[in-house]
C-alpha cells in the first residue's frame, strides 16, 4: 500500500484557491456568500463596489450583519463603472482573473458590457458565476429574494404549524445558492484544467429551495401522503421533541432507536413504560405519541435542563439547549476548537458607526484538521482601490486623475 503523503502544515503551506483571482459584482448575501467560500479557501477576492459602498454596509435590523460576516478576506475596489474609465479597469482585471462573480438582475450585467459573453470573448478562460432568483425559464426575469422562494418553493408551509408558513430563521436559500454557486465555480475550475476554456455557472434561489424540499417530495412519492408541517409531523421518531421542564427551562431531547429507549427508561427508572407492550419498538411508540408524551413531559417536568442534560450526555443519547445567536460567542466547544475568529469590522461596514472588534464563525470544514484562517475582516470601502491601480500599472498622475474626477474612491482614513 503507498505511503500517504505528510498532512499539510497550515503554517507554511498555500491554501488551497492560492494563486486564484476572483473579480466579484455582488450585493446582499447570495453573490458576497460566494466569494466568501473562495477567499476563506485561498483565492484572492476583489469587490468591487459603487462609489457609496455596497448597500448592505449600511444596513440596520436583520441586515446588520450581513456585510460583516459575508465579505471577509477580500479587497474593496470603489469604482463608477458607468464612468468608461471605470468600466476599463474592469475589463483590465477580467482580463488576468479566473472567476466573475455577480448576482444582479437578469440582464443587469448585460448592460453594463460586463454579460458572460463579452468577458468570455475577452478572457476564454474565465469562468462566469451567476447567482439569481431562477434558472433560466419562465420565471427568470421575477425579482426573487430568500423569503419569496421559501413561500412558494415549500420551506415556509413545511416551517411553520398548519395556515401560518414561516419563514427560516436565517437566510438559508441565499447562503445556500452561494455554496452552490463556489461549488460550480471549483468544478468548472477543474474542468477548466482538461479543457483549457471557462465556464457559465448558474445558480438560483428558487432551486435551491426545491432541493431542501426534495425529501418530502420524495416522501409523498414514496407513501402518497402529503408531508405535513413541521410542527404537526408525524415524526419518524417517537421522542424527539422540547420539553418544558423545571422553572419553564426548555431542552430538545430525543431516543430514536430502541436501544436509545432501553437506556432512557433504564436511567430515569422508567420500568413500566419499557415494559409496556404498546410501546415496544420506535413505530410503536410513534404511534402512541399522543398519550406517551405527554406522560414523558410530566416526569421530566420535575428535572432542571441541566441535570437532564447531564444525565442524557452520561449515556449518550442526544439533546440540545434552546440557544439564541449571541450565546455562542460562548460556546465551550466553538472555543476550545478554534471555531470563532477574531475579526475587526470597519466603521464604514458597521451599523454602530464604529470600528468593531468581535469573534466570526469559521468555515465549518477542517482540511488535515486545520480549519481555514480568517485572513482579514470586512474591508473598507475603497480599502484596495490605488494598490490594485497601481498593480495594474497606473501612474500617480492618472489615479489622481480619476480620483479628482470621481471615478475611483479610496478608503478614508
Amino acid at each position: 500500500m503507498p505511503e500517504l503523503p505528510p498532512a499539510m502544515d497550515p503554517e507554511t503551506a498555500p491554501l488551497p484557491l492560492a494563486g486564484v483571482r476572483v473579480l466579484e459584482f455582488t450585493h446582499m448575501v447570495m453573490g458576497p456568500s460566494c466569494g466568501m467560500i473562495l477567499a476563506d479557501l485561498g483565492a484572492e477576492v476583489i469587490k468591487v463596489e459603487p462609489l457609496a459602498g455596497d448597500s448592505t454596509r449600511r444596513l440596520i435590523g436583520s441586515g446588520a450583519g450581513f456585510f460583516a460576516m459575508f465579505n471577509r478576506n477580500k479587497k474593496s475596489l470603489a469604482l463608477d463603472v458607468t464612468d468608461p474609465r471605470g468600466l476599463e479597469i474592469v475589463l483590465k482585471l477580467v482580463a488576468g482573473a479566473d472567476i466573475f462573480s455577480e448576482n444582479f438582475k437578469a440582464g443587469t450585467m448585460e448592460r453594463m458590457g460586463l454579460g458572460c459573453a463579452a468577458l468570455s470573448r475577452l478572457n476564454p478562460r474565465l469562468i462566469y458565476v451567476s447567482h439569481k432568483g431562477f434558472l433560466p425559464g419562465p420565471y427568470e426575469r421575477r425579482t426573487a429574494l430568500d423569503e419569496v422562494v421559501q413561500m412558494m418553493g415549500g420551506l415556509a408551509y413545511m416551517t411553520g404549524p398548519e395556515g401560518r408558513p414561516l419563514r427560516a430563521g436565517a437566510s438559508v436559500n441565499d447562503i445556500m445558492g452561494g455554496m452552490f454557486g463556489a461549488i460550480g465555480a471549483l468544478a468548472a475550475l477543474h474542468q477548466r484544467s482538461a479543457t483549457g476554456r471557462g465556464h457559465e455557472v448558474q445558480s438560483a434561489l428558487f432551486e435551491n429551495n426545491v432541493f431542501l424540499m426534495a425529501q418530502h417530495m420524495l416522501q409523498f412519492a414514496v407513501t402518497g401522503q402529503p408531508a405535513a408541517p413541521m410542527p404537526g409531523r408525524i415524526s419518524a421518531w417517537a421522542v424527539y421533541d422540547v420539553f418544558t421542564v423545571k422553572a419553564g427551562e426548555q431542552i430538545f431531547l430525543a431516543a430514536v432507536s430502541d436501544t436509545q429507549w432501553a437506556l432512557l427508561c433504564t436511567e430515569f427508572s422508567f420500568a413500566d413504560l419499557r415494559a409496556d407492550p404498546r410501546l415496544t419498538s420506535n413505530n410503536d411508540r410513534v404511534r402512541a405519541r399522543d398519550w406517551m408524551l405527554p406522560l414523558l413531559r410530566e416526569r421530566f417536568a420535575a428535572h432542571g435542563a441541566a441535570e437532564l442534560a447531564r444525565r442524557f450526555e452520561a449515556i449518550g443519547l442526544p439533546y440540545a439547549p434552546i440557544t439564541r445567536p449571541q450565546d455562542l460567542f460562548d460556546d465551550p466547544h466553538l472555543a476550545a476548537t478554534g471555531g470563532l475568529a477574531a475579526m475587526t469590522v470597519p466603521a464604514d461596514a458597521s451599523s454602530a458607526g464604529h470600528r468593531v472588534d468581535t469573534r466570526a464563525p469559521l468555515l465549518p470544514l477542517a482540511i488535515d484538521g486545520q480549519r481555514l484562517p480568517l485572513r482579514s475582516g470586512p474591508p473598507a470601502l475603497g480599502e484596495h482601490s490605488l494598490a490594485l491601480l497601481h498593480e495594474l500599472g497606473y501612474d500617480e498622475a492618472q489615479i489622481e486623475r480619476l480620483q479628482a474626477d470621481g471615478v475611483v474612491r479610496e478608503a478614508s482614513h
